[in-house]
């Protein structure tokens, strides 16, 4: 998540400046020949022409960012999360080895190779914690890291490399092949339930946007980069619950298609499709009907659209490729609302007699198949828990913090924000952020219920509110007549 804006950067960069762009330049898009042009303090690389000759190209930014920015963003990424900012340099060093000995986008390479070197780098920190003596605690971890991340670099660089690039080669022998048979509708078979079980960035950064960057590279654009961002199967089916579903699902879909549509997280839509598994036929045909429209148009992105919202789509559509891509979108929703509706219909005597079907379980196994908690999905799940609400210092400041510091925290902050204001306390400033930005300035912390112990640390002295559910929460009500109480209290007589 947090390097998404680097994804969404290096999408617009590549439709406004590569030859078939809004705006083609041979020196940011990366295919004028420097030799012949006006621009000399450009960075350059030796390209064979057509002839058979040599001459300088223009480095660019498209190929750098692809190649080197954003797999060693996702290497020093996962790193931290393992180890730290000391996991994070050396992960960094180690992709460089593995990005410089392959000849694609190292995505899936990044997402193993910069956990794997942190965690390597920290069991070798622990084989002489605290044996160290006095004195020489910086040399030994100065040296110790540096010789690690070399010979993790080199081992790289020769053992990982090469598989990942055989497994990419691979991958992309049987895209093509299924495009030249007409089958590339059948990813959706495998793209659309995979998703829903959480395999979405493996399948869709690990395998899909490398495949589509080298397509970007020949061709202009790709429709691999909307296999599995199209927003129009997680919208139809939200849809279809919205008009036919029962229960708490039915009253928690309407938001969810907000988050999911023009949010971009899809991971609000898993839980309905777990509820019922039978859905995943809509998803699948809507997901395949997106997929051939884009291949009947020719259409395609020039970059990942991260998050799959249906601004990013479009932020990164192709020049020529609007209609194309917008048909794919709204027919993949169509497809799959009718097969969903039909679904939802037919079984909702049942679901009617069951109470509307368990969404807390469908959340609840959501979140297992993820790995951890969602404050996404925490939105939805209609019950909240609070420690300590009430409070005796004034409020100032108030911080939202999720994960990311986006989606659904901002919507929490959005709301509260509001009641505040229309209770006179405007004043009150109130954000969003990520947990890992959080500082001790704030006097009230809002979290997920889950991210409260990890909201704590670093911010040890505000006092912190766990909630379950960002969107509809009664702890908002106590905060603002709190607030509102304060303030009368300390109003001059």
């Amino acid at each position: 998540m947090p390097n998404l804006p680097a994804f969404l950067a290096w999408g617009i960069i590549t439709t406004l400046f590569i030859a078939v762009g809004w705006m083609p330049n041979e020196i940011l898009g990366g295919y004028g020949n420097a030799d012949t042009g006006t621009w000399q303090g450009a960075a350059t690389q030796l390209a064979l022409a057509e002839d058979g000759t040599t001459f300088h190209q223009y480095l660019g930014l498209v190929g750098p960012m692809i190649t080197y920015l954003l797999p060693l963003l996702i290497a020093n990424t996962g790193g931290r999360v393992v180890y730290g900012a000391r996991g994070a340099v050396v992960a960094s060093i180690v992709a460089m080895g593995m990005i410089v000995g392959s000849t694609i986008p190292m995505f899936l390479g990044a997402m193993i190779i910069g956990p794997l070197a942190a965690w390597v780098m920290k069991k070798i920190d622990s084989i002489w914690a605290g044996k160290i003596r006095p004195g020489f605690e910086m040399l030994v971890d100065m040296f110790s890291a540096g010789i690690a991340s070399a010979a993790m670099a080199v081992g790289a660089f020769f053992g990982f490399a090469p598989i990942i690039t055989g497994v990419s080669n691979w991958l992309g022998s049987l895209v093509s092949s299924l495009g030249d048979a007409g089958l590339l509708p059948v990813m959706s078979i495998i793209v659309e339930p995979a998703k829903v079980l959480f395999l979405n960035n493996a399948i869709g950064n690990g395998a899909l946007v490398p495949l589509g960057a080298q397509q970007v590279a020949e061709q202009g654009k790709s429709l691999l980069f909307l296999v599995e961002a199209n927003p129009g199967p997680g919208l139809g089916i939200l849809m279809a619950y919205t008009l036919f579903g029962v229960g708490m699902a039915k009253s928690s879909a309407p938001g969810a298609a907000i988050i999911q549509f023009l949010g971009g997280i899809h991971e609000v839509y898993f839980p309905f499709v777990l509820m019922k598994p039978t859905l995943i036929l809509a998803a699948i045909a809507g997901g395949a009907t997106g997929v051939a429209t884009n291949a009947a148009f020719g259409s395609g992105l020039t970059g990942p659209a991260a998050p799959g919202s249906i601004f990013a789509v479009f932020a990164t559509t192709a020049r020529d490729s609007y209609v194309g891509v917008a048909l794919s979108v709204l027919l993949s929703f169509a497809v799959t609302f009718v097969i969903a509706a039909v679904i939802l219909r037919a079984t909702r005597k049942r679901d009617l007699a069951k109470g509307g079907g368990d969404l807390q379980a469908a959340i609840a196994q959501t979140e297992a198949n993820k790995g951890k908690s969602s404050s996404a999905l925490g939105a939805l799940a209609g019950t909240t828990s609070s420690n300590g609400t009430a409070g005796t210092h004034p409020i100032h400041s108030i911080v939202f913090a999720c994960d990311a510091g986006m989606g659904s925290s901002a919507m929490g902050a959005s709301i509260l924000r509001d009641k505040l204001k229309k209770a006179g306390r405007g004043d009150i400033t109130v954000v969003n952020k990520a947990v890992a930005t959080l500082d001790d300035s704030a006097d009230v912390v809002i979290t997920h219920v889950e991210l409260t112990d990890r909201a704590r640390g670093h911010a040890p002295s505000a006092r912190h509110i766990s909630v379950e559910n960002f969107l509809a929460s009664p702890v908002y009500d106590d905060i603002v007549r709190e607030a509102v109480a304060s303030r009368t209290e300390t109003a001059p007589a």
